[in-house]
């Protein structure tokens, strides 16, 4: 699917401009360099922001340690939500500071506890590495989030791109093994399906097409990619089984590759009995709330995720098992 510059939003438009103007092909080696650059700056993102910030290690079972990023209100509340978010960066790159725009935002809007995870990076390690990291970080919400002022009936899971893809199959995963409910899911233009689709073909979108989800997929599956029999934990499109999942938001842009992958995933968590509250955004293209959040199409993206969230804090729970 060949994006045209007409194709994009107008107050998005001259950013793509700027953008297929100066872009090169993206390889590994980038993807490490761009991670690393995010390391070093890391620390900017934390100290402008009106939020309390807590970093944990939790021992993983080889041993190594996984850091989390715990983020609260400056004023700490009682019974609130606790939330897992999950960095985007198509499985590869990345880190957990970059979200705290976002998290801000959920902070302000409910007290929430928000932990992220610094996941490894399908560069350092494939599937299932990044997807036992978000569990352990879930599990640890979920033992330590009331130190916090989480009320233990409304954990929820959210995260953008690689974020939302590994939403879509931790939640899948949860349900599964029946440790821990979710109250509610946040997948947003999730990264959920290896194969392609009509959106995803021959899609030269700025800042994430065909050639880049390739890549992403083959570094995220290792030796799986390509192959039919892969785990719907790791690739949720691939799920046979939707049912008993928590309600649902999610957003697309028309012109990303994801698209049409996500309106299948929508699709399927309807028939499947899910509550799901969604939108597509014309002319947009992938990520575009964070690459210009100052523009009107992600100012109302923004406001629709805002506005559901605050919906699903007053009528969503889930009581954990016994």
């Amino acid at each position: 699917m060949h994006i045209t510059d007409q194709m994009i939003d107008t107050e998005l438009r001259g950013l793509a401009k700027a953008y297929r103007a100066i872009h090169s092909h993206i390889t590994p080696g980038k993807m490490k360099f761009f991670t690393n650059v995010l390391k070093n700056v890391n620390g900017i993102a934390i100290s402008k922001e009106s939020l309390n910030y807590d970093q944990h290690y939790i021992p993983r079972y080889d041993g190594s340690t996984l850091r989390i990023c715990v983020y609260y209100p400056k004023t700490p509340q009682k019974n609130v939500p606790g939330i897992l978010w999950l960095h985007g960066g198509g499985y590869a790159m990345s880190v957990p500071e970059v979200e705290v725009p976002t998290i801000k935002q959920l902070v302000a809007k409910s007290g929430a506890v928000v932990v992220v995870p610094e996941y490894r990076l399908s560069t350092e390690a494939p599937y299932p590495a990044a997807l036992e990291d978000s569990y352990l970080a879930l599990q640890w919400l979920a033992k330590h989030g009331a130190e916090y002022g989480m009320r233990d009936d409304q954990i929820m899971v959210g995260g953008s791109s690689a974020g939302g893809g590994l939403t879509a199959a931790l939640t899948l995963y949860v349900r599964d093994r029946g440790e821990i409910n979710i109250a509610f899911q946040m997948p947003l233009y999730p990264m959920i399906d290896d194969r392609l689709t009509g959106s995803s073909t021959d899609n030269d979108a700025p800042f994430w097409n065909t050639e880049s989800n390739e890549l992403g997929w083959r570094l995220y599956l290792g030796d799986l990619y390509g192959s039919e029999n892969i785990s719907p934990y790791a690739v949720p499109a691939r799920a046979d089984n939707f049912t008993n999942l928590p309600p649902t938001v999610t957003f697309i842009g028309s012109v990303e590759p994801f698209r049409d992958e996500t309106i299948t995933y929508v699709q399927r968590l309807k028939e499947s009995g899910v509550q799901v509250y969604f939108k597509e955004y014309q002319g947009a293209f992938h990520a575009f709330d964070l690459f210009k959040p100052n523009a009107t199409i992600s100012k109302k993206a923004t406001a629709f995720l805002m506005e559901t969230f605050e919906y699903a804090v007053e009528h969503y729970f889930a009581k954990q098992p016994e």
